[in-house]
């Protein structure tokens, strides 16, 4: 039986700012997801340093585009909440401006909206008899899906009345 080696394949740093630039093409990408790729790819770092400069200024990479999007998309598609996103893109290593500028990509009339009807169909599933449990496992629930525990109250309050 034949082994096959899994080191992954190095590329110059021509190849690797042409791959980089369909990496980036694909979807949004934040600068440290492309730094990472490109020292797997084998680059050194003035090599990786002078490709994310290259990029940037081809504007194939854009932080704050990048940030935009994925607020908007973890929020619209996953239903994420703000805490949540917030985390996502220090993850990502987004500076505290970008984030504050991608938090306003959130209608905050949508965001009370998709709160309300995550939580609604939530308690559609519940088969807790106990009410307080109830209320406790939709509050867990919405701590978890990362929004703000004042309005997550004040939906749970609107609801008993």
């Amino acid at each position: 039986m034949q082994e096959t080696d899994r080191s992954p394949k190095k590329y110059t740093p021509m190849q690797a700012k042409a791959k980089a630039e369909n990496f980036c093409a694909f979807q949004e990408r934040a600068q440290q997801e492309v730094r990472d790729k490109l020292y797997s790819w084998g680059l050194h770092k003035n090599d990786v340093e002078a490709t994310i400069s290259q990029l940037i200024e081809d504007n194939f990479l854009n932080e704050e585009r990048f940030a935009r999007a994925y607020a908007r998309g973890k929020f619209k598609m996953k239903g994420w909440g703000r805490i949540k996103i917030k985390q996502g893109l220090k993850i990502k290593q987004i500076s505290a401006p970008l984030i504050r500028i991608a938090m306003e990509e959130i209608d905050s009339q949508e965001y009370f909206a998709t709160l309300e009807s995550l939580i609604h169909k939530k308690e559609s599933l519940l088969r807790e008899a106990d009410d307080f449990k109830r209320k406790h496992k939709l509050f867990q629930y919405a701590i978890g899906r990362g929004y703000e525990s004042n309005l997550i109250a004040e939906v749970m309050d609107s609801r008993s009345e």
